[in-house]
């Protein structure tokens, strides 16, 4: 499966490049002395930036954000709630790299002059006919959940942390799944990048916390290794 999404991530790419280069030229100047070129050139770029996304590519966008700021959440307390070293190191690495993927989509969305989620936020808000809901993104805790693990301290916050993050990931790459299925969608170079990267990143990772999980339960020491964050 892994193997299948990659190789169609990189083919979404290819598309997209092949798209942008095949766009028609037009030659000549205006009354001012400006190129044609220059200007349409311009108008086809300001163009795609509004048009060359779906539905699909904005409640991906959307709710990533919400999904990445839970994981900035719970991670930003391995310090104060005696996660062990190797687990620290991880959380520190999704705080940096996950708040960073935050502020890229957070900039995706307002170029579009699209609504934007705080960097903190903590539900996708969906509006359905005229009411609105807030939504958990997949694999994300509940508020039961999350004051669960804000309890624990030390080994036990270890466990129940890894067992979260696990199921957290999962829910990014179910989310990554969706978007590459929906008909359309991916087409712009910065999502499908991004996609390419959560998908690649996260999949590495709940290897690592799955390893880092199984030799706690056997009370040994797991292998060291870096995660790509």
């Amino acid at each position: 499966m892994m193997h299948r999404l990659l190789n169609s991530l990189s083919l979404a790419i290819v598309v997209s490049s092949a798209c942008a280069r095949q766009a028609p030229v037009h030659t000549g100047t205006t009354p001012g002395g400006q190129s044609r070129d220059v200007i349409i050139a311009a108008t086809t770029q300001a163009d795609s930036v509004r048009r060359s996304f779906t539905d699909a590519d904005v409640h991906f966008m959307s709710g990533m954000i919400p999904h990445h700021a839970q994981a900035v959440l719970i991670a930003g307390w391995a310090p104060t709630h005696a996660a062990r070293a190797d687990i620290r190191a991880f959380c520190e690495r999704v705080v940096v790299g996950q708040g960073d993927e935050i502020a890229i989509m957070q900039n995706w969305l307002r170029d579009r002059g699209l609504p934007v989620p705080a960097a903190n936020s903590t539900h996708l808000r969906m509006k359905m006919g005229n009411m609105e809901h807030d939504m958990l993104m997949p694999g994300m805790l509940t508020p039961e959940e999350l004051a669960q693990l804000d309890s624990a301290r030390g080994p036990r916050f270890d466990r129940l942390f890894l067992t979260f993050m696990i199921r957290h990931h999962e829910g990014a790459i179910t989310m990554v799944e969706e978007l590459l299925a929906s008909n359309g969608a991916a087409q712009d170079d910065l999502i499908i990048k991004l996609a390419n990267d959560i998908f690649a990143d996260q999949t590495t990772e709940i290897e690592r916390m799955k390893t880092i999980l199984a030799a706690m339960s056997s009370g040994g020491t797991p292998p060291s290794s870096k995660s790509t964050r």
